[in-house]
Parts: C-alpha cells; sequence; structure tokens
C-alpha cells in the first residue's frame, strides 16, 4: 500500500548511497565528518559534489583551505563513522580521539583514513549555496583505491572490503551481491522481458510438435 511522506522526507528515498569521510586540514589541525550526500558531477574535467550544511566545522574548513579528500569507509569503521557524525571538530580533535591511523595524501594537505577502501583526493572548484546547505565542487586530483575491493565496479567478495552505506539515522548497510544485466532486445527495438522468452519458447514448441506431426 502506497502511502505520503512530506517533502523534506524526499532526501530518505534518496539515501542508501556509499558515505564518505571528508577530512581537512586548516592551519596545522585536521578533521574529519561523514557526508551522505554527494555525486559525480563531470568526467572531463573530473569534478565531484558534497553538499555540507553551513553550520559544519567542515563547511568552514574546507572552505578556508580549498581542498579536501573522500575517505570511502567499509564496514570494519562503522562505529567511528557514526561517531564522527555526532561529534563536532570544534569541541574536539576527532581523528586523535577516535584513534584511527592516518596516512599522507598525494596531492592534498587533508590527511586519510586507514580502515577506507578508496580515496578521492580534490582541490575546491566552487561553491554554490543551495538552501540551507553549500554544494562544494571538487576538481579531483587525485584517487586511490584497495585492490580487494574495487577493479573496474566494487568487487564486493568480502564483506571487510565492501563500501559503507548510509541508511539514515544510526542505519547502515553494505551491498550483498554483484548482478550483471544482459540486455537482449526485441525485433522492433523493445525490450526483451522474461514473458517474451517464455512465448518464444511456446511457439518454438509448437512448431516442433507441428513438423514432427507432418513427418508422421
Amino acid at each position: 500500500m502506497r502511502h505520503s511522506l512530506s517533502e523534506q522526507d524526499a532526501r530518505r528515498l534518496l539515501g542508501g548511497a556509499p558515505v564518505l569521510l571528508v577530512t581537512t586540514r586548516w592551519h596545522g589541525t585536521s578533521n574529519v565528518m561523514p557526508v551522505a550526500w554527494s555525486m559525480p558531477l563531470s568526467i572531463d574535467p573530473p569534478f565531484v559534489g558534497i553538499a555540507v550544511h553551513a553550520s559544519r566545522h567542515t563547511h568552514d574548513m574546507i572552505r578556508f583551505s580549498e581542498q579536501f579528500a573522500l575517505n570511502i569507509p567499509s564496514r570494519r569503521l562503522l562505529n567511528h563513522v557514526q561517531y564522527f557524525g555526532v561529534m563536532s571538530g570544534r569541541e574536539i580533535q576527532k581523528i586523535e580521539a577516535a584513534k584511527i591511523p592516518t596516512f599522507n595524501a598525494r596531492k592534498v594537505d587533508a590527511p586519510l583514513l586507514e580502515g577506507c577502501v578508496g580515496y578521492i583526493e580534490c582541490g575546491l572548484e566552487d561553491a554554490l549555496r543551495l538552501g540551507d546547505h553549500t554544494l562544494f565542487i571538487g576538481r579531483v586530483v587525485a584517487v586511490t583505491v584497495e585492490k580487494e575491493a574495487f577493479g573496474d565496479t566494487w568487487v564486493l567478495e568480502d564483506d571487510d572490503d565492501k563500501p559503507l552505506h548510509y541508511l539514515g539515522l544510526d542505519y547502515y548497510g553494505i551491498l550483498d551481491d554483484r548482478l550483471q544485466a544482459k540486455l537482449q532486445t526485441t525485433e522492433s527495438g523493445g525490450l526483451r522481458t522474461d514473458e517474451d522468452e517464455i512465448e518464444e519458447e511456446m511457439r518454438r514448441r509448437e512448431e516442433e510438435a507441428e513438423e514432427q506431426e507432418e513427418a508422421r
């Protein structure tokens, strides 16, 4: 049964994407914040976007440093992700308090977090104020992945190598399986469905039965 939600709930229906840990560094201080609202924006040049509320400490860190890094956590960092979301970088050094190891990025000053399966380093290309959030547009300058986790797509063989997805509130998930579509079209260019295949098989059997009857 269908039921209506509020217009503000549209964001919840669009949830389920990989959660990102945004790391920043400014004036010798590092910070991290989870963000669920992210998107690719351009292939060439490579742009990605993240939406950050203006009240967040990360908002000013990105604006002043003009760079950031996106860390894609696995389920091994489940509790870290939630912790980083409820604590403020204005009040505590979250990376140090969480005792999570870091290592140097290739092109930006922001640290990268151990326990993640992918990393995207960005320089700030633009910032657009949209409603109560700012869309920070990052120009990708370096990308690194764990080879066990990502080939041409996420591999999804080991649960500990799967990206963590945010479902809302304090709920998260991981992808269960990788499915490969096998597209078949009809003579008219439409999509061939299971029903089409069943009808074709029935026609084939009828033709075979007719041929056998004629042979008798």
